[in-house]
């Protein structure tokens, strides 16, 4: 049994009305669910993806109000890759970003793919990657109402890259546990350091990728605003979650637990260098109580916080999520 890809990756922000803007806005993904942390729910979390928020294509935010500055380091989800239709699509980016004032990179090639490096007002650290060569999981479908052309628009979640200062347990857990293939690796970016290894699950692809980056110059990562909190990957149903549970236990790897969402179901657990990992039902989805017409325009609360909305809203700052 094989999981099947990146199913989300949720991280930090300090200011939620300035996250929405930035990301529906300049980056122009859909907002498709605007809800609260299930593990405190006086934050929001704010999810953004394709036009339904098909699994694979959401990056999600935890509103922390007082976090504090990130400091890059070891031991962390280092960059989060996003996926564009083509090479022609890097092109159109690097004018938005410029028009946008988004601190970015040049464009470049990494094992035979053109990416851009960027930074969002946080401090987030992203990647833009071209699918043009791709051959393994499809990308998402782009909301046709957001303020990028669709043929440009971001279609989904590519590669996580971890950073850690000893490998070699990470991969066993990569490898031996949750059943990746080393594919491939590529001379680091940092001179001195050992090349970043790359592992595919799946159908493979940019949507099934981790890319390992071994760093011996880094001090352990201070996470704060613009860091990254967990990665999750794809599983088809709660069959196989429980099987994956299962399999953590055989592995002596403590975990939650099967943990439900209501959009999807969860385990969590953490590799042995520390970076938090979560497998991800596909289902139900993000339509299960909204109408896919207006996703993420209202606040959404599972059942089981519904008697309890009206406690909830009064410690939320409001966020205007309609769209006229």
């Amino acid at each position: 049994m094989e999981l099947k890809g990146i199913h989300h990756v949720s991280a930090l922000t300090a200011n939620a009305a300035d996250n929405y803007s930035f990301y529906t806005e300049v980056l122009g993904m859909r907002l498709v669910k605007k809800t609260v942390n299930q593990d405190d729910t006086s934050v929001y979390h704010l999810f953004y993806a394709d036009e339904i928020g098909n699994p694979g294509t959401d990056l999600t935010f935890f509103e922390i109000p007082r976090a504090g500055t990130t400091y890059p380091g070891i031991s962390s989800i280092s960059a989060t890759s996003l996926r564009v239709k083509d090479n022609n699509a890097l092109q159109y980016w690097k004018q938005r970003f410029i028009e946008y004032k988004v601190d970015h990179d040049e464009i470049i090639t990494v094992r035979g793919r053109k990416i851009v490096s960027f930074r969002d007002p946080e401090g987030q650290r992203l990647k833009l990657v071209s699918d043009e060569t791709n051959n393994g999981v499809k990308g998402g479908t782009p909301w046709k109402k957001g303020p990028v052309p669709v043929e440009n628009a971001i279609i989904g979640l590519g590669p996580s890259h971890l950073t850690v200062n000893d490998p070699d347990p990470t991969i066993k857990v990569l490898t031996e546990v949750l059943s990746f293939k080393e594919i491939d690796r590529y001379p680091s970016l940092v001179q001195g350091q050992q090349d970043v290894r790359v592992f595919s699950t799946g159908e493979g692809g940019t949507g099934a990728e981790v890319h390992l980056e071994t760093r011996s110059d880094l001090p352990r990562e201070r996470p704060g605003r613009g860091s990254v909190h967990h990665v999750a990957f794809r599983v088809d149903n709660e069959e196989e979650l429980q099987y994956w549970k299962e399999r953590l236990q055989s592995a002596r790897l403590p975990n939650s637990g099967l943990v439900e969402r209501y959009y999807f179901k969860s385990l969590y657990f953490r590799e042995p260098n520390g970076i938090l990992f979560e497998l991800a039902t596909d289902g139900p989805g993000f339509t299960t109580d909204e109408d896919p017409e207006h996703l993420g325009e209202s606040l959404a609360l599972p059942p089981y916080f519904e008697q309890d909305r009206e406690r909830i809203e009064a410690r939320l700052k409001p966020l205007d999520t309609k769209r006229g």
